[in-house]
């Protein structure tokens, strides 16, 4: 092909690659997700070889030498060593389907790197790259303003959300800057308003600071190096009246004005005392604790998870419940660090030092005039602070990618296209399309065709088991995992949780098929065990499906004493893993129970209660097993202060919330009666009889407005209450 087609293609396959922030297809696991890295990889793959083919016919196209260019490679190089030698290979290269950041992944990011610095020479190459970006962006912005996709727009996450557009409003800015026509310049500073309204919805705290850090910053260069007079003054004065201003309204978050004012309130929710701030607090001493154990190349490229899980702490449940398991440090440099050891945070940090060098040096050299200097400086120090909070994802990595290709661009812009005579195709160029074609076709379909068929066929197998069609769902999920991927462990761990949390549907079935179901299940959780022998989480879930197994087999000694020896064995493993995570502790004495060894179940409980008496799940736990076992003074000891700590929420069913309800009427304990109907009611929301025993327990209270809205709300269920509601309404006025 010709040097003018192969241009053509390379810039129109990275414009065509931007669409992919719109793709989210909800037939895959994980779509906003897996839609767009799997769609990236195969756009990047095709150019990839096109690209290899462009530079080995036009040699003088290759990329220049380049320490950004050296410091990613670097950097990727130092990932791969790390996953080499860290404790999950698979894990570290081909990821996993809820983030897709392996190395196999990445390699992708440096490859468009690669090609954008080779193809776009121009700033009307460049120009057109940005204002599809920052089009698409608008859009994203506006779709995560509105009602339909509060927050997540198509990118599925706030934080990602906010990092996006962060990268956007700047290349906005940098189209602002290098435009001449009025019409297209105010445009483009239009375009700052619906990212503006995007970024404000996803109200990351992390994007915040960043955006605010990076706009003083871009104000204080423009004060020190502007050439006139008088805009050094005023940038500098705004510069530190905006400084002082962010100080005030952080000085004065609680006040109204504050908490009222659209952008101002983003200050409420930034604290050192906030709880996503205090629970990634843990995550980075767990870090620090970890390091000196792999400080040369980490634990391995992603798998944070291990270290979070050795150093779990039980205090991190006075800051969440949900969120306990951290796959990351939300801190990419300490997440680098911990993972790749510190050759791979010198090499991260190298590719910043490479960045600030060319900017300075071509600053001095006049390449890089002082508005792209003070915005380009702004951007990486707005992405840089907010990835101190987070980490990278596909949008980030592609808007840190074109930044550094534009860096790249304005030191050594030559002027443009070197006129090369067409020439006809030739042997090398014929067998880099098709030695290299061949070879990336095999990976394409390898790693990313075939994934996708698993990732579908794994929905499906969801949605066989929501119809309730138990066989069909193992039927299905054979299927997606007869692909035999590299990311089969998510597709084999979604069916283990099924079974898992849903025990009884093996009650409905034969015998024999019963045992191949549950079979089956324990050879995918153990598949994943093998993957990583210290993965706390696999090991519990492989503990819960033995112990189905055992609990299955009931009545053949030894098929239940053979499943349940390996239970306690995988829950052990579980526990050395993480021995701060107190719910492990819950399905050991789980296994006691099954066992027959209630005092074993009963111990167990107990340690986990004392680890951290403030968490109430121990105490609820530990006051219904002890209740089991008909040992009621304890019991309901435990079970006071589980309803004390606030654990009535997870208290189920109803009909065992109505024993204790019963037990605390006999006792004339009306504030923790009143908890429990508050439960009862959650659970069993449509049953007019609770909200008519309700409203008098709160009348009797002197809970007035409550007993009404109770008795009001069984009237409306049940039209035979509405005369006793009206009476007794009345009554109470």
């Amino acid at each position: 092909m010709s040097q003018k087609t192969y241009l053509f293609i390379l810039k129109a396959g990275i414009y065509a690659s931007l669409l992919v922030v719109f793709f989210v297809y909800k037939s895959l696991l994980f779509p906003f997700i897996t839609s767009k890295q799997i769609s990236f990889n195969i756009i990047i793959e095709v150019l990839f070889v096109l690209w290899l083919a462009f530079i080995i016919k036009y040699p003088t196209y290759r990329p220049k030498m380049s320490y950004i260019t050296y410091g990613l490679a670097a950097f990727f190089a130092a990932l791969f060593a790390s996953s080499i030698f860290g404790v999950d290979f698979n894990l570290s290269f081909w990821g996993d389907v809820e983030r897709m950041l392996g190395v196999f992944h990445l390699l992708h990011f440096f490859a468009f790197y690669l090609i954008i610095i080779t193809a776009f020479r121009e700033w009307k190459d460049w120009k057109p790259l940005f204002i599809i970006s920052v089009f698409f962006s608008v859009i994203v912005g506006l779709y995560g303003y509105s009602d339909a996709a509060r927050q997540i727009s198509t990118i599925g996450n706030p934080a990602y959300v906010s990092g996006y557009l962060i990268f956007n409003m700047y290349f906005a800015l940098l189209l602002f800057f290098r435009e001449q026509n009025p019409v297209l310049k105010w445009t483009y500073a239009a375009t700052l308003i619906p990212n503006l309204l995007g970024f404000r919805m996803a109200g990351t705290s992390g994007a915040y600071v960043g955006l605010g850090a990076s706009i003083i910053l871009v104000f204080l260069i423009y004060a020190f190096l502007g050439q006139n007079k008088k805009v050094k003054i005023t940038t500098m004065a705004i510069g530190l009246f905006f400084a002082a201003f962010v100080g005030f309204v952080f000085m004065n978050k609680n006040q109204p004005w504050v908490s009222q004012t659209p952008f101002l309130n983003a200050a409420t929710g930034i604290s050192f005392q906030k709880n996503t701030f205090q629970s990634r607090l843990i995550s980075w001493k767990a870090a620090a604790r970890d390091f000196m154990n792999h400080p040369i190349l980490g634990t391995g490229h992603g798998n944070f998870a291990i270290i979070f899980d050795r150093h779990f702490t039980p205090d991190f449940y006075d800051h969440t419940r949900g969120e306990t398991y951290f796959d990351r440090a939300h801190n990419n440099v300490i997440d680098i660090g911990s993972t790749a050891g510190v050759v791979g945070l010198a090499a991260y940090l190298s590719i910043f030092a490479a960045l600030a060098y060319y900017l300075i040096a071509g600053y001095r050299r006049q390449k890089i005039g002082l508005n792209e200097f003070a915005l380009l400086s702004g951007l990486i120090t707005a992405y840089f602070v907010q990835n101190l909070a987070v980490f990278d994802s596909l949008v980030t990595y592609m808007g840190l990618m074109m930044t550094l290709g534009y860096v790249y661009w304005l030191y050594n812009a030559d002027g443009g296209y070197e006129a090369v005579k067409d020439r006809p195709l030739e042997n090398r160029e014929i067998y880099a399309i098709a030695g290299v074609g061949l070879l990336i076709f095999v990976i394409m379909y390898q790693f990313n065709v075939k994934p996708l068929k698993m990732l579908v066929a794994t929905i499906n197998g969801q949605r066989a088991w929501a119809q309730g069609m138990v066989t069909e769902t193992i039927d299905i999920y054979k299927q997606a995992l007869s692909y035999n991927t590299v990311l089969d462990r998510d597709s084999r761990t979604s069916l283990n949780r099924l079974f898992a949390n849903n025990p009884d549907v093996l009650n409905g079935l034969d015998k024999n098929a019963g045992q191949a179901i549950l079979d089956y299940n324990i050879e995918l959780a153990e598949a994943n065990v093998r993957q990583n022998e210290a993965d706390s989480l696999n090991l519990m879930l492989l503990a819960q499906l033995l112990n189905t197994a055992a609990s299955y087999h009931r009545d053949n000694p030894e098929k239940f004493a053979f499943y349940a020896e390996r239970a306690l064995n995988a829950i052990d493993r579980s526990i050395a893993a993480s021995p701060g995570r107190v719910p492990i502790y819950f399905q050991k004495a789980q296994i006691y129970i099954t066992r027959g060894e209630p005092d074993k179940a009963i111990e167990t409980l107990k340690y986990a209660h004392d680890m951290h008496p403030p968490y109430f799940d121990s105490a609820c736990y530990l006051g219904r097993t002890l209740l089991f076992y008909q040992r009621e003074d304890e019991g309901y000891s435990y079970i006071e202060k589980c309803l004390d700590l606030g654990g009535a929420q997870i208290l189920s069913p109803a009909s065992y919330v109505k024993g204790l309800i019963n037990h605390y009427v006999e006792a004339e304990d009306w504030e923790r009666t009143a908890v429990l109907y508050a439960r009862l009611l959650a659970l069993e929301p449509n049953d007019a009889d609770n909200w008519v025993k309700a409203a008098k327990l709160y009348a009797d209270t002197g809970e007035k407005d409550k007993a009404v809205e109770a008795a009001l709300r069984a009237a409306e269920l049940n039209p035979a209450y509405r005369q006793y509601a009206d009476d007794f309404v009345n009554e109470l006025r």
